[in-house]
């Protein structure tokens, strides 16, 4: 089994690959769910990552289907033990108002545990920033859920750096919750959004950081190498920049893939594990075979060098 890391300063300690779940009820049916869900813990995962807006972007649907799905399997696998809970508030609308006015963090949170049907949610991310609420008043709204016993840590993502430092400080000052945890976009061909400023603010104040998009849509996956690729699948259309100007780090990847017999998509989320500040990389999966490929990053070490070189390609 995987050695636990401890995320941040909280007291949850995670294996070092996280699940998104943003698939399930999307193009992973209920059955599928629970298989690759079933794979994840048997082969030592401990957090599934979800929101309440996954996956209101598909005809028909309105949100909260992939905590529907998890909710079901918490319910008849038995596994509520061996997992922490991850979801989100701020990108769908409803009860109480939008992004992260307080009612809408409290109604929004009531609705994320009936589905689940949980009593606590592990991880609660405030799923992006709102200008338009005061920075304080969106804290005080969390801690009202802690000390009720609704969730247990705070995240924040898709903050920039000034943002987030801005939250750090009232929340100091004010004796409010702090942003324990950060969920940015964060991957070897997608590194701007939190390298640099970023970056130093998490390692400087011990913020946990779980990456979302670790695969890139799967272009680090190798699936993606000339543009008769790109009808592989309904991400394949993300993938166009990045073959005109990314190839180089499928290249590098190659090498290491030569040397260590790991796949690519194993590479890309061990460079991702092995990045100051960052506890464990978020990636999917539809299959029990892909679930399967990506616990295998969790035993993977890199060494230096191939750290470096794959770095170096990606800058």
């Amino acid at each position: 089994m995987p050695q636990l890391r401890q995320l941040g300063s909280t007291d949850l300690h995670i294996a070092p690959l996280v699940l998104g779940g943003n698939v399930f009820g999307w193009t992973a049916d209920k059955a599928t769910s629970f298989a690759i869900l079933d794979a994840f813990v048997d082969g030592g995962g401990t957090m599934i990552d979800t929101a309440d807006v996954y996956s209101a972007w598909v005809p028909g649907h309105v949100g909260g289907e992939s905590e529907t799905v998890i909710g079901e399997w918490l319910a008849t696998s038995g596994k509520r033990d061996r997992v922490q809970i991850a979801t989100k508030v701020g990108m769908l609308p409803g009860a109480g108002g939008t992004k992260l006015a307080p009612a809408r963090i409290a109604a929004a949170c009531d609705a994320s545990l009936k589905r689940l049907g949980i009593e606590t949610i592990d991880l609660y991310f405030a799923h992006q920033d709102d200008e338009d609420v005061p920075q304080e008043a969106a804290l005080a709204a969390f801690g009202t859920l802690a000390d009720a016993g609704k969730i247990r840590v705070v995240g924040a993502s898709n903050f920039h750096a000034a943002r987030l430092k801005s939250a750090l400080d009232l929340a100091t000052a004010h004796g409010l919750p702090h942003y324990h945890v950060l969920q940015p976009e964060y991957n070897l061909v997608s590194r701007d959004r939190f390298e640099g400023e970023l970056q130093d603010l998490c390692v400087t104040h011990n913020i946990g950081v779980v990456p979302y998009y670790g695969l890139a849509s799967g272009f680090l996956t190798g699936k993606y190498r000339r543009s008769t690729d790109l009808s592989k699948s309904v991400r394949g259309g993300r993938m166009a920049a990045m073959l005109e100007y990314k190839m180089g780090v499928l290249a590098a990847m190659d090498t290491v893939a030569a040397e260590t017999g790991a796949t690519l998509a194993q590479i890309a989320l061990a460079w991702l594990a092995a990045q100051p500040g960052v506890t464990a990389p978020i990636a999917s999966a539809t299959s029990v075979a892909q679930m399967e490929e990506l616990i295998g990053a969790m035993a993977l070490t890199l060494s230096p060098d191939q750290l470096e070189r794959l770095t170096s390609a990606g800058a």
